[in-house]
């Protein structure tokens, strides 16, 4: 069985998080920056919240509200369900599904390891199933 730590093996190590009263705004042009869509809200080396571009839509433009006035810690996701190194890539693919959720914090020992999105997971079960039909091929034709 596939682990979460798998992918995290296949994507740099680096947390991209900001604080919780970061603006909203700074907190997009982060996002745009490092071309991501979701970033983890951690003060004191807590993970308080998630802030993606779902929240941003649902809460700030529909509300009316400013993105330079507002701060991360009034529209983010407060605690956000996680998953562990251990987990299985399954589990990950059913917890997004159940919840509609595209982004998994991963922790361990209250400690944030990274993040797998749903475009991680797809993109190593298409991997992983490559691999397989692979070696069924090799084994047929041997």
């Amino acid at each position: 069985m596939k682990k979460v730590q798998q992918i995290l093996n296949t994507k740099p190590a680096q947390v991209i998080s900001v604080s919780q009263n970061t603006s909203v705004l700074e907190a997009l042009q982060l996002m745009m920056e490092k071309n991501i869509s979701a970033l983890l809200i951690i003060d004191d080396q807590k993970l308080l919240g998630i802030f993606t571009e779902r929240d941003y839509a649902r809460k700030i433009i529909l509300h009316g509200k400013s993105s330079a006035d507002t701060e991360v810690k009034d529209v983010m996701t407060a605690d956000p369900i996680t998953v562990l190194p251990d987990d299985s890539i399954e589990l990950c693919m059913q917890i997004m599904t159940d919840k509609h959720i595209r982004h998994l914090p991963v922790m361990q020992s209250d400690v944030v390891l990274g993040m797998v999105s749903i475009g991680d997971v797809v993109k190593f079960i298409i991997a992983d199933q490559k691999q397989t039909i692979s070696q069924l091929e090799s084994y047929i034709s041997s």
